[in-house]
């Protein structure tokens, strides 16, 4: 099945095309459709992914995956949460990571998680959602060379390792993305049958 995934980051698009394997992955670009920012004015990673799912699927009228992510920290009262990509306003990666390590500062409390939601439109209207988190810890500095955005910082306990440091396999099968693809996935056959409404 052909799907378009309402995002513009390159890595995101990257990490989906693996968990959907077997699914053929589009973004906006592919279509001439430049500049993709929908207002994520939603109070919730579920509202700001419908958004976004919404706003493509007006402009392609096809199947539409959709999603918003972020990383809550127990100690910033789950900030960043679902402005995690806007934190500290316009930055790089590696700033917001040590705008992040600094608030942390002396923070014994370092639990956190990452959260999706993730939602797949088959029309406005009727659509199917999930929401994942992989938990974790905020690391005292940044480790690994692989991933994207709070990676470097995001340590797994279970895994030993920081989720910059997972192979892209791994990561992609215990990450909150990946987790959240997966369900998804398994409901992409049914998609198209009329009885199915919103999940």
């Amino acid at each position: 099945m052909t799907l378009w995934f309402a995002t513009g980051n390159a890595c995101k698009r990257a990490e989906l095309a693996d968990i959907l394997a077997g699914h053929a992955l589009k973004i906006p670009s592919d279509a001439g459709i430049r500049d993709f920012e929908p207002e994520e004015a939603g109070g919730s990673f579920f509202e700001n992914a419908l958004i976004k799912g919404r706003a493509l699927y007006r402009l392609v009228k096809e199947p539409v995956i959709a999603d918003d992510s972020g990383l809550c920290v127990d100690a910033l009262q789950g900030r960043p949460g679902i402005y995690s990509s806007r934190y500290g306003g316009d930055m790089t990666a590696q700033e917001r990571n040590a705008l992040l390590l600094g608030r942390m500062a002396g923070a014994q409390e370092r639990r956190a998680r990452f959260v999706c939601a993730m939602v797949l439109l088959l029309s406005e209207e009727r659509f199917y959602m999930a929401q994942e988190t992989l938990e974790g810890e905020i690391m005292q500095e940044e480790r690994g060379e692989g991933g994207f955005g709070y990676d470097p910082i995001f340590y797994i306990p279970a895994l030993g390792r920081t989720a910059a440091e997972l192979p892209a396999e791994l990561k992609n099968r215990v990450s909150h993305r990946g987790k959240a693809g997966k369900i998804l996935q398994s409901l992409i056959p049914a998609a198209g049958c009329p009885h199915r409404g919103i999940l």
